[in-house]
């Protein structure tokens, strides 16, 4: 089986791809579009200019662009009406056309929900399904994808059964399954859950749930984070693990900013906890959830072994050193 190695990448992190990183990926979502008074905008990317660079390094490369993002509004409004829905698809169609993209991929993060200070509305439900639905019309048999929130209540906001069978593939985020609203320190992209952790805040969960939910195995793609999750104030027991934090789980550190300088400056030591095949680092009130290459190849084989269509990652720039990439590459690319 050819697995998917797909790369997240905002407009900043498009000159920082190299040849050797476009020989390593399968597939680049470009982040993001969004939905400026019903009709797809374009302006957060400037960058466009480097993407017949990208199909000259690797002519089998797909890109795809990705419209949304957290706290990215107007789907709710515009997936209302058929004609908002086709006017939408309609301008999705012509910059496809006119940059020679592959795809579209729907980050509505997330249909019935509010929580990241966008509207929404109950029957954001069925209008997800239906705005899929039109975009398929347009774009024929091009790629078509979304992503999904790593929990219940992406399932609970959507026609998953429905929605899975109109995409190509359906890309888990598991990463900040922790996150800025939680105050327990633990893993936040883990492949499975740390001993005495009955939330289903871990990978294999979560595949789990969307594949009940609908989604055949060989259409989901999990997520990698190359940045980490930080709390502080943790109190000092089990090296930070699940224990309670004054302050929530704020974004950390990028991957490539966890230097051994970095490390010793913040006192850190790196600890590996081998039920949740994942990594942290504790410096005695800090906690840091971070994807170590050790983790990642866990969780690479993980796809392999449970027929998953392949991985994605967010985000590109975070690991400047490029190393979590060949680790994805050594273990789901073409051999």
């Amino acid at each position: 089986m050819n697995h998917l190695i797909l790369a997240y990448a905002v407009n900043d992190a498009l000159p920082l791809f190299t040849q050797e990183d476009l020989s390593a990926l399968t597939h680049i979502n470009l982040a993001f579009g969004l939905v400026k008074d019903g009709l797809l905008d374009l302006s957060q990317l400037t960058h466009l200019d480097l993407l017949p660079v990208f199909r000259q390094w690797n002519p089998q490369i797909k890109i795809v662009l990705s419209i949304g993002g957290w706290g990215a509004g107007g789907f709710s409004e515009m997936a209302m009406t058929a004609a908002g829905r086709q006017a939408f698809s309609g301008s999705c169609l012509e910059a496809v056309e006119r940059l020679g993209l592959d795809g579209i991929d729907i980050d509505w993060e997330y249909p019935c929900s509010s929580q990241a200070g966008i509207a929404s509305d109950p029957r954001d439900r069925e209008n997800f399904t239906l705005l899929l639905l039109a975009l398929r019309e347009r774009l024929g048999d091009r790629i078509l994808s979304f992503a999904a929130g790593a929990g219940e209540y992406f399932i609970e906001g959507t026609q998953m059964p429905e929605a899975a069978r109109i995409v190509d593939y359906v890309q888990l985020m598991t990463y900040d399954m922790r996150n800025g609203f939680t105050r327990q320190a633990g893993h936040h992209a883990a492949l499975r859950a740390s001993q005495g952790d009955a939330s289903p805040t871990n990978t294999v969960d979560i595949v789990e749930m969307f594949h009940r939910a609908g989604v055949p195995w060989d259409k989901l793609v999990v997520g990698a984070a190359f940045y980490s999750r930080r709390w502080t104030g943790v109190r000092d027991e089990n090296h930070g693990l699940l224990q309670p934090a004054e302050s929530v789980g704020e974004s950390g550190p990028c991957y490539s900013d966890l230097t051994g300088e970095f490390l010793q400056q913040g006192g850190f030591t790196k600890y590996w906890d081998e039920d949740a095949q994942a990594s942290y680092l504790w410096n005695g009130s800090e906690f840091i959830s971070y994807e170590s290459p050790e983790a990642l190849a866990r969780k690479c084989q993980y796809v392999r072994e449970a027929g998953l269509l392949g991985i994605m990652y967010w985000e590109h720039s975070c690991d400047r050193t490029h190393q979590l990439l060949q680790v994805i590459h050594r273990e789901l690319g073409e051999k």
